[in-house]
């Protein structure tokens, strides 16, 4: 159970001059326009109101994994206000600025509520206590100082550990180290995106090191990141870990931005989206697609009928059952025009929802362009351009700014790619005119990427798949400026008027069916034998675009417009 051959271990005193660095936006935050609880500093979620803490002190560092990485480290949270408590450690790669946050609690001054019993909690009992001791999960050493200790806290009936303490004397924690909270204020959470394995090919001796979230995201969910992380010696990620996150009660959500702060974000952080040098297929607005001619389609019906600027003879609501559709025009000039788009009328879509329990804000920012180019693909130093495969009509992308309600602080940003995407820390970001990240739109299929060059969708070990081009050119919107919000649901009924079209649930564009493996055997037969079965076995890799699929539907239709992003 316990000892590791590949890590290098330091007592602190040690390692404090290799401290990583805070990381800190380029721009300082503005004052945002007053309201409710939105960067407050603290939010109430019920029984227990929490702060976020950035400022800690290094516990135990694992000095180097394999050579692979710097290693990672392992700290408290410093600077706790009176009256709050720590929940759980906190874990950070040591080649990485230190940019994380762990939340601290304090009890929410209430009416003393009622006592109850809902699944072994007691209501009325406090939201906070010690636990009521601790057990070993793994040591580097069970007998020396300096070396790490990791103990699970055993929670009293009723209540929830929230995360792990770290240690680097073999004697237990104090049981005043972390609070435990009782359970009727938990959710479920999962482990995620793991962070590092010591001994990964021994079944006796290894140790994984796991990020947490809550396990119901997306505008709906409830459960609060508390920034702990998990660990163990023989867990899977499909089990339920040993600790909680925390519950939002607060049905109101009062950290939530006003509409006023909202605009302010936006014009703060709102990104400038370059497109490619040579992209043919620019964004519009979607009046000006369909005033320049896009066809309603309907099932049996070969005559499209022309689209009202507004959108307000689409069919609304309803489900994607392929009665209608919108496509181009019929005659070739038009259909080139519109397929082409006009940046100057383009400006980008704005949803506003809450995010990890109403502690952050997700601004999602939606990009049409009429027409999806085709695509190309690369295999090693060869490139091959497809006649037709992967173009179809109406091409919605997406990005999303994630905003820490404590104090209105961009904290991620989700670039969304085909039928994936990927959350970018915002130390990785590029930023133009104070704190506006950069969003690459990539040539032709218009993916999100956060800087300029060349990505594969596909093996990028090989070097082979569907290329995404993107680099910074004249062609772009700022998103700060050039905006619509067109839903914000919390903000309750009449305050946002949503625009006709974003309830058209249908495919803004026809079906399309490609023969695309005879274009894609000519490909192959062009190749060098040993790449050619290379590039068989990945046709599976590729988007679906490549093999035809429906007409993509709207914002509205869309997994992460109630869900969390998909990556």
């Amino acid at each position: 159970m316990f000892g590791c051959e590949c890590v290098w271990w330091n007592i602190v005193s040690e390692l404090d001059s290799s401290q990583p660095e805070p990381f800190s936006l380029p721009s300082s935050l503005p004052e945002w326009p007053q309201g409710q609880g939105f960067a407050t500093g603290r939010i109430r979620l019920g029984d227990i109101e929490v702060l976020k803490l950035t400022t800690f002190e290094r516990i135990w560092s694992c000095a180097r994994l394999h050579g692979k990485t710097k290693g990672f480290s392992f700290y408290r949270p410093t600077k706790i206000p009176d009256g709050f408590f720590c929940l759980g450690h906190y874990c950070l790669s040591n080649d990485q600025p230190l940019r994380g946050y762990v939340l601290v609690a304090c009890e929410a001054s209430s009416p003393e509520p009622e006592t109850c019993s809902i699944n072994g909690s007691v209501i009325g009992s406090p939201a906070l206590r010690n636990p009521l001791d601790y057990s070993l999960i793994w040591s580097t050493d069970l007998k020396h100082e300096g070396c790490g200790y990791f103990w699970l806290p055993k929670p009293p009936v009723g209540y929830k550990a929230m995360g792990i303490v770290v240690s680097d004397k073999p004697d237990k924690p104090k049981l005043e180290e972390v609070k435990c909270v009782r359970a009727d204020l938990t959710e479920i959470c999962e482990a995620c995106d793991i962070m590092f394995t010591i001994n990964p090919n021994s079944s006796e001796n290894s140790f994984q090191v796991w990020n947490t979230r809550p396990c119901k995201r997306g505008m709906l969910g409830k459960g609060v990141s508390v920034g702990t992380f998990f660990c163990s010696t023989n867990f899977y990620c499909e089990e339920e870990p040993d600790i909680a996150c925390l519950k939002n009660l607060d049905s109101n959500l009062h950290a939530m931005p006003n509409l006023d702060q909202v605009h302010a974000l936006i014009k703060h952080y709102g990104p400038t989206v370059f497109f490619h040098p040579h992209e043919e297929y620019l964004p519009s607005s979607v009046q000006w697609f369909f005033k320049n001619g896009a066809l309603l389609y309907a099932d049996g019906n070969s005559k499209g009928e022309a689209i009202d600027y507004r959108g307000s003879n689409l069919p609304c609501g309803g489900t994607n059952d392929g009665a209608f559709w919108i496509d181009l025009p019929n005659n070739d000039d038009a259909r080139n025009n519109l397929k082409n788009g006009n940046i100057e009328s383009a400006e980008l879509y704005v949803h506003v929802k809450p995010a990890l329990g109403g502690t952050f804000t997700d601004i999602v920012v939606w990009v049409f362009c009429p027409f999806n180019g085709p695509a190309t693909i690369k295999a090693g130093l060869l490139n091959f351009s497809l006649n037709k495969i992967g173009q179809h009509v109406g091409d919605w992308e997406h990005f999303t700014l994630r905003v820490s309600n404590f104090n209105g602080e961009l904290w991620t940003v989700f670039f969304s790619q085909h039928s994936g995407g990927e959350w970018v820390d915002a130390f990785n970001l590029e930023f133009i005119e104070g704190n506006k990240p950069i969003v690459y739109s990539s040539k032709d299929g218009h993916a999100s990427f956060p800087h300029p060059g060349t990505y594969l969708q596909g093996s990028s070990k090989l070097g082979i798949g569907v290329r995404n081009d993107v680099a910074r050119s004249k062609h772009f919107v700022d998103s700060s400026t050039n905006y619509q919000i067109i839903a914000a649901e919390y903000l309750g009924d009449g305050v946002i008027a949503e625009p006709y079209w974003l309830q058209y649930m249908r495919e803004w564009g026809p079906t399309i069916v490609y023969n695309s493996r005879t274009e894609l055997d000519k490909l192959i037969d062009l190749l060098p034998l040993f790449v050619r079965f290379s590039v068989e076995n990945l046709f599976d890799l590729f988007p679906t675009e490549l093999y035809g699929e429906e007409g993509p539907t709207g914002p509205k239709g869309k997994g992460n417009w109630v869900g969390d992003e998909i990556c």
